[in-house]
């Protein structure tokens, strides 16, 4: 992939995601209040079109860009061109000795002798051409690395906003689970209660159950305030990131409580193009340990932040013979063409008589050799050779760090991806235990007691899947980043027929 191509393409791009949003997005109607569903992909095409970040990270490589430019016109010759006109209120007047003219002229006589005329005019055309400067080769290499820098900075600045739209995506989904899961909790409730009040006019129950389950549903109550105004938040924060227009009108495709991490065939098309969303395919359990055994080999090579690590250490060793450099002789190639006229009375442009024009033609090359600067030079190239230093240190740490790193995420991926299995099991576990208690309240047979604890543990185990499967798409957002192999970024999703 053109990544440089493609990058900064979105310059000029982000008009392109309202369009697209008009064309993906699915009208629904929340509250009575218009909402837009809309895709992660969507979305994070928006805030690779628009984020400021990405914009002053590329407006910082066309800098670069223009730095190597500007370092190239070094090597071409140099043309100046110099003119000037001079009008002589009262003509210059030097002394000679008189005895130049008349041997019988005493010692201290002279005569005033006019140099100069009325009007002066001098035009110079001088032209350089470096020939030799080593200085100015190294400085090249430099500026080109520094642009490669600036183009990486920029990648990893895009790995970054991609990993914070999806983390934000996902924190909404979560959201939504919760507030769901708290909604269906009231509406269990509140069934509850009325059939217990309907119990309780029979004789069949006591006031004390009625009383308990009201309380239940008191506690419950602002909990759902509290799990939708969450839910809004999430949207607010997720619309920011991407420069969405409208903040209360978005929602996002995909339930939590819906994927099935082990089987993608099983998910709905809104849930698989979420958990498809990965810089690998993923297929159940074995193929996330693939994904993870790659990772860690992928990361040394594609890893924006060692990338950078590694060009900053060859800006460092350039830097160094930038300052070596300067013991080298310089050799420059010259030449001029000059053109002086001058005339009395009224202004004659450069002349229009014999005598009163002249021109002049050189030809040359300099050599400069700096011989001795005190110990300046000396004292930059240790400064040079100590960042230059400094720097190896800095990817040898960087390169440990970033394996630590990736293995922590393997492991919580696959714990994650673990712990949504097993709360999957849980999860029909607790609706079995929620139906069988519900019919023997109905019947009876048990006590409302132990009907709250099956809807607590049924509310409990679904939130538990939730948060695990919530888990396992943070830590593959994160692997992504950490392995350098981001979608949309590094990886076209087109490519495996993702839309």
């Amino acid at each position: 992939m053109n990544t440089k191509s493609g990058r900064f393409g979105r310059l000029t791009s982000g008009i392109t995601f309202l369009a697209s949003v008009l064309l993906v997005t699915v009208p629904t109607t929340v509250s009575g209040q218009q909402t837009e569903t809309v895709g992660l992909t969507t979305l994070v095409r928006s805030a690779l079109d628009t984020n400021n970040q990405l914009v002053a990270a590329r407006e910082a490589y066309i800098t670069a860009t223009e730095q190597v430019s500007e370092t190239w016109s070094e090597v071409m010759p140099s043309v100046d061109l110099n003119a000037s006109y001079q009008r002589n209120l009262a003509v210059p007047v030097n002394f000679l000795p008189a005895v130049i003219f008349d041997p019988t002229a005493g010692e201290d006589d002279y005569l005033p002798v006019q140099f100069g005329a009325d009007n002066q005019w001098n035009s110079t055309i001088f032209v350089e051409q470096p020939i030799f400067r080593p200085g100015l080769i190294v400085a090249l290499g430099a500026a080109q690395r520094f642009v490669d820098l600036q183009d990486e900075s920029v990648r990893g600045q895009e790995q970054s906003v991609v990993t914070q739209v999806r983390n934000a995506y996902y924190q909404v989904l979560l959201a939504q689970e919760q507030a769901r899961l708290t909604d269906n909790s009231v509406r269990r409730v509140r069934e509850t209660l009325d059939e217990t009040k309907a119990l309780n006019r029979g004789g069949l129950a006591d006031d004390y159950s009625v009383l308990r389950l009201e309380v239940e549903l008191a506690n419950l109550e602002p909990n759902l305030r509290r799990a939708t105004n969450a839910v809004r938040q999430t949207r607010r924060n997720l619309a920011v990131l991407v420069n969405y227009p409208d903040h209360e009108a978005l929602t996002v495709e995909g339930s939590l409580a819906g994927m099935n991490l082990n089987d993608l065939a099983a998910n709905t098309p809104e849930n698989r193009a979420v958990l498809q969303f990965y810089g690998a395919e993923l297929d159940g359990l074995e193929g996330v340990q693939i994904a993870l055994e790659m990772g860690l080999s992928r990361a040394m090579e594609s890893r924006s932040d060692l990338r950078q690590l590694a060009l900053t250490e060859e800006i460092r060793h350039t830097e160094m013979r930038l300052e070596q450099a300067t013991y080298l002789p310089e050799i420059t190639a010259f030449g001029n063409y000059i053109v002086s006229a001058q005339n009395n009375g009224s202004p004659s442009f450069f002349g229009r008589g014999n005598g009163q024009s002249a021109t002049s033609r050189a030809l040359g090359v300099r050599v400069s050799l700096p011989i001795f600067q005190g110990f300046r030079r000396d004292a930059r190239i240790d400064q040079k050779r100590a960042s230059l230093r400094e720097a190896r240190a800095n990817s040898r740490q960087g390169a440990q760090a970033a394996q630590s790193q990736v293995r922590t995420i393997m492991d919580g991926i696959e714990e994650a991806f673990l712990r949504a299995i097993g709360q999957e099991l849980a999860v029909q576990q607790a609706q079995r235990g929620f139906e069988i208690a519900s019919a023997q309240y109905s019947e009876g047979l048990s006590s409302q007691l132990e009907l709250t604890d099956a809807e607590v543990a049924l509310r409990q185990s679904e939130f538990n899947y939730a948060q695990a499967v919530y888990d396992f798409l943070v830590a593959r957002a994160q692997f992504d980043e950490a392995t350098g192999q981001v979608p949309l970024v590094d990886i076209q999703l087109e490519q495996r027929g993702q839309q």
